[in-house]
């Protein structure tokens, strides 16, 4: 299983709406003005990936194919776009929405990972590493301590595992500050997900069913949200999904608002300093 080809997906379709309007893919926070898709994907393709897809909307699609044309360090790349009726919604369904534009290119065990968030190296080598070594879905864990911000809330997916390392159920829990943790029954210690998931095709397919389910359900509802770490949390409790989880001794970085270009800017170049 050490050979098997493993693609690389990414969530790039967000409308940046707190970030002024650009794109903030192309943030210029690491060495040399390196943006913030390429100081990700120097973290990511060190892993092995053995193709890259790029879920993009209108205002990425060309941007991004201009920047990564159809291959980017000799990996091939591909596109898929994530589109919505003006008609009917505001926006997209978000992250589920957004994975299943995929469906149709995706053809190989796969990790998906957020836009907007530095993992780590070692975060993305853990998945691969061990998606060659079994079929079972695989995520990374962070300390929610370590992922939260100091100026504003912030939502969490809070993972529940079981003894052995498996995850039980992954729950949304929304509006977390350092302050507010005991109100909100949570610790310092909570195990949280930052969107990053390593799952097969099969996965994908029942995604998609249950993506096509929730449109169909909610076709006249402009604002209903289909959030990937919800439905993998009901595959799994459904005995369809198996899933092992990981520590990761990397830090993770987010950039949300244009005040955290300086700030994740800084914390490169610390861990630079280290390599």
């Amino acid at each position: 299983m050490g050979n098997k080809e493993i693609a690389l997906v990414y969530m790039v379709a967000g409308m940046s709406s707190r970030f002024g309007g650009k794109i903030k893919q192309f943030a210029k926070v690491g060495p040399n003005n390196t943006t913030l898709m390429e100081y990700s994907m120097k973290q990511s393709l060190a892993a092995g990936f053995t193709k890259i897809i790029f879920i993009v909307w209108k205002m990425t699609k060309e941007p991004f194919m201009e920047m990564f044309s159809d291959n980017y360090n000799w990996i091939p790349v591909y596109y898929a776009e994530q589109t919505f009726d003006p008609e009917l919604r505001d926006k997209p369904r978000w992250t589920l929405d957004a994975l299943c534009c995929g469906v149709n290119i995706i053809d190989c065990p796969f990790v998906v990972c957020n836009w907007d968030d530095l993992y780590g190296t070692n975060s993305f080598k853990l998945i691969v590493d061990n998606m060659k070594k079994s079929d079972d879905a695989v995520t990374i864990w962070y300390v929610l301590e370590n992922v939260l911000s100091k100026e504003w809330t912030v939502n969490r997916w809070i993972f529940d595992i079981d003894g052995d390392w498996y995850i039980v159920d992954i729950t949304e829990t929304l509006g977390i500050a350092e302050s507010n943790l005991s109100e909100l029954n949570l610790t310092w210690k909570e195990l949280c997900s930052m969107n990053l998931f390593g799952l097969d095709n099969k996965t994908l397919i029942q995604l998609n069913e249950i993506l096509k389910n929730f449109k169909n359900t909610h076709i006249w509802d402009r604002k209903s949200e289909c959030y990937l770490p919800t439905e993998l949390a009901n595959l799994i409790k459904e005995w369809k999904l198996k899933m092992k989880i990981f520590p990761t001794p990397d830090t993770w970085l987010g950039v949300t608002n244009p005040q955290d270009e300086e700030i994740v800017r800084k914390q490169i170049e610390e861990i630079e300093k280290k390599i």
